[in-house]
C-alpha cells in the first residue's frame, strides 16, 4: 500500500521531484498506488508521460525498469530469451562428463533417453536472459515498470503483456510460472498512432494527457530554473502556444520550451523579438515547412497588432526612368528623383520590334493554317469558302477481322 494518504500528498511529491500535476494527473498516481493498477497514459508526444513515471519512480523509491516498444518486436525482447551462447559453451565445457552418461548405452535412441533426463540442467534459470517485463516481476527490488509507447508495438505483444497486467506474473514453458514477490507499479504510454486493445485497456487506469495551460507550463518552466526572467518565461510561453496553434507537423513539447528557455538564457536574452526567435526557433521547430510556417508567424505572436512585411517579388527599376515599349509608355518614379520622360526617354520601339510585334501577329490569325494541319478538317480542294470535305467511309466486311487473324497467326508460325 502506498504511503500517501491522499491526493493533495501525491501532488507535492511529484511537485518536490520536479514535476507540475495537475488534480487529474495526482488524482490517478493516487490510485495506482492504492489499488495496485496499471496506469494507460495517451496523449501526443512530449507532454510529460515518460517524466510522470520517472517522478513516480522517485517518490516511491522504486527502481525505474524501461520496456521501449517498436515494431516488429516480439515476446523474446519483452519477457526472456533462451542465452543459446551459454548453453553451448556448457555443452563444450562437459563434453567429458556427457560421454560419461552416454557411455553405457547400447544405441542412440537409449542415449537420447538418457540425456533426456538432464533436459532442466540447460534449460533453468541458470540459462535465462530476462527482459524487462521478467526483470520486473522476478526483480529482488520493487520496481516501477514503464512499457513506452505501446502503440508502437504490433498487436501480438499486446496479448503478451495481458497475463503480466492482470495477474502480475509470467510463464515460461520449459520452467515454469514465476509470480511477482512485489507488484510493480506499472504505466504504458501511448501516442495514439493506433487504437490499443479493449482486453488492454480494461487492465488499466486511463489517463489522457494533453499540453498543459499557461499557468501550469509557465509554473513547470521556472521549476526547471532555466535562467531566464519570469516575464521573458511568460512571454515565451504565449509565443510556444502560438505556435502549437499553428498546425504543424510537430508540435512543440514542454521539454523543447525549456530547452528554448535555456538556449535564450545561455544567449543572454533580455527582451524577445523576431529576430532573436527566428534564430533559435529550430529549438523547438523540427521540420523545414514547419520552420518555414513559424518564421512567417513570429512577429504576430510577439506582438499581435505586427505588421509583417509584404515579401512578394519587387520588379520595380529603381530609378524615375519612363521607358516606351511599343507605344506602351511605363513610367518608374523613386519618388526623390523625378526624371521626366523628356529627359530620359528611353524608347525601345525600333524597326526591328515592329517586324516582331507584326509576326506575333500573324501567327495569332485564324486560319492560317492548311487544309489538314494540326488536326484541322481537311477542305475540298479550290473550295473558296472553305466546307470541310466529306471522306467516303470504306466499307468492312465481314470476313475481315477473320482475314487479319489469320495473316497475323501466319507471321507468328513463320517467326
Amino acid at each position: 500500500m502506498s504511503t500517501f494518504a491522499s491526493v493533495d500528498e501525491v501532488s507535492a511529491a511529484l511537485a518536490e521531484h520536479g514535476y507540475i500535476p495537475d488534480r487529474r494527473v495526482a488524482t490517478t498516481v493516487f490510485l495506482m498506488l492504492q489499488l495496485d493498477r496499471p496506469a494507460l497514459l495517451e496523449g501526443p508526444a512530449g507532454v510529460g508521460k515518460t517524466e510522470l513515471a520517472k517522478a513516480i519512480s522517485a517518490i516511491t523509491g522504486r527502481r525505474l525498469v524501461r520496456l521501449q516498444c517498436y515494431e516488429g518486436q516480439d515476446e523474446t525482447k519483452a519477457l526472456y530469451d533462451w542465452d543459446y551462447g551459454k548453453q553451448l559453451l556448457y555443452t563444450q565445457l562437459l563434453r567429458d562428463k556427457i560421454g560419461e552418461i552416454v557411455s553405457d548405452a547400447p544405441d542412440l535412441e537409449s542415449a537420447v533417453d538418457l540425456l533426456s533426463q538432464h533436459d532442466s540442467v540447460f534449460f533453468s534459470e541458470r540459462f535465462l536472459a530476462p527482459r524487462p517485463l521478467f526483470e520486473a516481476i522476478n526483480g529482488q527490488e520493487p520496481a516501477v515498470l514503464l512499457i513506452d509507447e505501446i502503440d508502437r508495438a504490433d498487436e501480438a505483444l499486446e496479448a503478451v503483456l495481458l497475463e503480466t497486467l492482470g495477474e502480475y506474473q509470467i510463464s515460461i514453458p520449459e520452467i515454469g510460472r514465476f509470480e511477482a514477490r512485489t507488484a510493480p507499479l506499472v504505466l504504458l504510454t501511448s501516442n495514439n498512432t493506433r487504437d490499443l486493445s479493449a482486453a488492454l485497456k480494461r487492465r488499466c487506469l486511463h489517463l489522457f494527457l494533453d499540453y498543459p495551460d499557461a499557468d501550469r507550463e509557465l509554473e513547470i518552466l521556472r521549476s526547471k530554473q532555466t535562467g531566464l526572467s519570469d516575464a521573458l518565461a511568460a512571454q515565451l510561453v504565449q509565443v510556444v502556444r502560438g505556435l502549437r496553434d499553428l498546425e504543424l507537423r510537430k508540435a512543440p513539447s514542454i521539454s523543447e520550451t525549456i530547452d528554448w528557455a535555456r538556449t535564450l538564457a545561455v544567449l543572454g536574452a533580455t527582451e524577445l523579438d523576431a529576430k532573436v526567435l527566428a534564430d533559435t526557433v529550430s529549438v523547438v521547430v523540427k521540420y523545414e515547412r514547419d520552420h518555414a510556417r513559424a518564421i512567417k508567424a513570429l512577429p504576430t505572436l510577439i506582438d499581435p497588432n505586427a505588421v509583417v512585411p509584404d515579401h512578394r517579388p519587387d520588379h520595380s527599376h529603381g530609378h524615375g526612368h519612363s521607358h516606351s515599349h511599343g507605344g506602351h509608355t511605363h513610367s518608374h518614379d523613386d519618388g526623390d528623383h523625378d526624371h521626366s520622360h523628356d529627359d530620359h526617354d528611353h524608347s525601345h520601339g525600333h524597326p526591328k520590334d515592329e517586324v516582331g510585334v507584326a509576326r506575333r501577329a500573324e501567327k495569332d490569325k485564324p486560319g492560317r493554317h492548311g487544309p489538314g494541319h494540326y488536326g484541322t478538317p481537311p477542305y475540298a480542294a479550290g473550295d473558296d469558302d472553305l466546307v470541310p470535305e466529306v471522306l467516303p467511309k470504306t466499307a468492312v466486311g465481314p470476313d475481315r477481322g477473320k482475314r487479319s487473324f489469320a495473316a497475323g497467326l501466319g507471321r507468328r508460325r513463320a517467326i
